[in-house]
């Protein structure tokens, strides 16, 4: 049977709600009407965004603290917790598995635990495209096998593995969002992307053009793509955290628990990503070609039309140009402009 729809400012507890895809996410629960608690150990997150910026109340700590999930629990009663709080370095998964593991799934299933103590039964999970491994199809569909090909993309695997335990054992249900390259920043400049260190190819483009980095390296010019290089399907922002508040509302609604793939559907080299940053910015960005990271695919594009019929997602900024303008925009303000303009086109 169907559930009644929390009326307006139900309270939904954010963990990792003060790093890039979280505050987004929390900007956009705010645009539908939500209170916003956020959970925030702040080793990557940005204190200033969420107390400053957004202006929601911050619980420093973390979500492997039982004793902390209860209390909060108990005195907030959120209607549904969103959680994007895990380490994602890729390469860092590799050399240091165990903090992944404990982080990104022992400390998720001290969440859900802690979840089902309280009565709250439902969560929207980050999930990621590397669940999937090396695609066999392009794009990739939601029931493309899940064959991650490193800690990080196993942990987030086995959270979604937890995740179907539990609504089996407990009745807590669930939306996995396994989303793509996500790129760009709110429309108007509150938020952006920030990560120490930065591994991100457009953030990595766009510091070289302020003069931060003498250059962006290439990995790998010999792919079997139009151009040599890798394909990667990038997603605003703003259209990820959208789609999370479609995804709470198919869930406060009676749905039942899913996961949907979030990308554009379409995907755009490393030279065009270069090449439509230079033009944006106006600045010459240098390049360094270099040789290919071992695991990386040559191309990765998702299919979204499930999230499309589903829960009616309409990205709204699904052109290359609107996403690197709208970071780039950002990235000036963040951390200080250039001579060269902004190319608007």
């Amino acid at each position: 049977m169907s559930e009644m729809k929390p009326t307006p400012k139900s309270t939904i507890l954010v963990t990792g709600g003060a790093g890039y895809i979280g505050s987004h996410a929390v900007l956009a629960l705010q645009d539908a009407g939500y209170d916003v608690l956020v959970l925030d150990n702040l080793v990557y997150g940005h204190r200033e965004l969420i107390e400053q910026t957004l202006q929601v109340q911050l619980i420093v700590g973390d979500m492997g603290d039982r004793a902390l999930l209860d209390q909060l629990f108990a005195r907030y009663k959120p209607a549904a917790v969103m959680h994007f709080a895990a380490y994602a370095y890729v390469g860092e998964s590799v050399t240091n598995p165990a903090k992944y593991y404990r982080n990104n799934l022992v400390n998720t299933l001290t969440l859900l635990e802690a979840m089902v103590a309280a009565n709250i039964n439902k969560l929207v999970f980050s999930s990621t495209c590397a669940t999937y491994g090396i695609p066999k199809t392009i794009p990739l569909p939601e029931d493309h096998p899940q064959n991650p090909i490193n800690p990080y993309g196993a942990t987030k695997l086995m959270v979604e593995r937890l995740l179907a335990d539990f609504d089996t054992a407990y009745g807590l249900k669930s939306v996995c969002f396994r989303y793509f390259n996500a790129a760009g920043a709110d429309p108007l400049g509150r938020l952006g992307e920030d990560h120490n260190p930065e591994t991100h190819l457009i953030p990595l483009v766009l510091q070289t053009a302020l003069g931060k980095r003498d250059a962006i390296s290439v990995f790998g010019t010999d792919y079997p793509t139009p151009d040599g290089t890798c394909i990667r399907d990038y997603i605003h922002v703003a259209d990820l955290a959208v789609a999370h508040v479609l995804g709470l509302d198919y869930l406060l609604n009676g749905g039942d628990s899913t996961a949907f793939n979030l990308g554009n559907g379409n995907g755009f080299s490393v030279k065009q990503v270069i090449e439509a940053a230079r033009h944006i910015t106006g600045q010459p960005i240098s390049v360094i070609e270099c040789e290919r990271r071992p695991g990386d695919p040559p191309a990765l594009v998702g299919s979204s039309e499930r999230a499309r019929t589903v829960l009616g997602w309409q990205p709204q900024y699904d052109d290359l140009h609107t996403i690197i303008r709208h970071a780039w925009s950002w990235h000036q303000q963040r951390h200080g402009s250039t001579q060269g303009n902004i190319v608007r086109g």
